[in-house]
């Protein structure tokens, strides 16, 4: 790869570094994607960024479709480019962007997996847990994710000067580095409180709320292991997943009536469109009530 096409790739991924403030892991999946791009333009010899055409874009895709790329992350890669092109347009390395008439592929989309009310009830009413320091931990970790949604690495990095017992709230730092407030119920906030409180080991510089036995952070593949251990005693779901009981938290609040935009808040969604997915849950609990109650269904 030439050096000012390096250049040009480090540039834009301090600007959502720095400027946008994206997580690492965001940033990792835009490098992987520009690097793949500017490796198969190397073919054409050093191409530089002002002479890229949507000519070789169609062609890098029709390449990434023949590898049977899915879709969807054909769909980011393009995302990743138009990105790209937008902030060197923005910069007035290039005088326009030649992703104008690329097009994304339609992506089936399948409803959001997610836990039927009686199993979270007998999940929480009835599933035994481990009289210790983990058993405890296990249940705050599924309690935490059916009751506020949140995702995997903002239970991980869930710090306990975020726990307002007093107004029984808590502050998640989400996607892009965005806080936001999730209310809890009191006995939720108080539980959490008491596990604070009651940590075996307290080590310096440690400050998540979810712990170990020796007093270290959780990590992710633990919390996932924990949860699909748990769901499988309740649930006959293929998916289960941390994910699972986010879907869940989303799925149960609108077909109990709750707002959209409020989901939406309290999920940390950047726009309506990803929450409106749940609204098709709550159409196909309606019919299924339909079905059961009305004579002639």
């Amino acid at each position: 790869m030439q050096l000012t096409q390096n250049s040009h790739i480090q540039a834009f991924l301090d600007y959502l570094r720095f400027e946008k403030r994206y997580s690492q892991h965001t940033i990792i999946s835009y490098q992987n994607d520009l690097e793949q791009f500017f490796a198969f333009l190397s073919q054409y010899g050093d191409v530089e960024i002002t002479a890229i055409t949507t000519s070789y874009i169609r062609s890098w895709l029709a390449e990434l479709k023949g590898e049977s790329i899915s879709s969807k992350s054909i769909n980011r890669k393009i995302s990743s480019l138009k990105s790209f092109f937008k902030f060197f347009m923005k910069q007035g390395v290039i005088k326009q962007t030649p992703m104008t008439t690329i097009v994304s592929p339609k992506i089936n989309k399948r409803l959001p997996v997610f836990v039927e009310e009686k199993n979270t009830n007998t999940l929480f009413s009835y599933v035994e847990f481990n009289d210790n320091w983990m058993g405890r931990t296990d249940r705050l970790i599924l309690i935490l994710f059916y009751n506020t949604g949140m995702r995997l690495s903002e239970l991980i990095n869930l710090k306990e000067k975020n726990i307002d017992t007093y107004y029984s709230q808590i502050k998640v730092l989400g996607k892009g580095n965005k806080e936001r407030i999730i209310p809890v119920s009191k006995e939720l906030a108080k539980e959490i409180e008491n596990y604070i409180g009651l940590k075996p080991v307290k080590l310096e510089g440690v400050t998540e709320v979810l712990v170990n036995e020796k007093g270290k952070p959780l990590y992710p593949k633990y919390v996932y292991n924990t949860v699909k251990k748990y769901l499988n005693a309740v649930t006959t779901l293929d998916k289960k997943s941390p994910h699972v009981l986010r879907h869940t938290f989303a799925t149960h609040l609108m077909n109990n009536g709750a707002d959209l935009n409020a989901v939406k808040e309290l999920l940390g969604h950047s726009s309506l469109a990803a929450t409106q997915v749940y609204t098709h849950n709550t159409i196909e609990t309606l019919k299924d009530i339909y079905k059961k109650a009305h004579p002639k269904a």
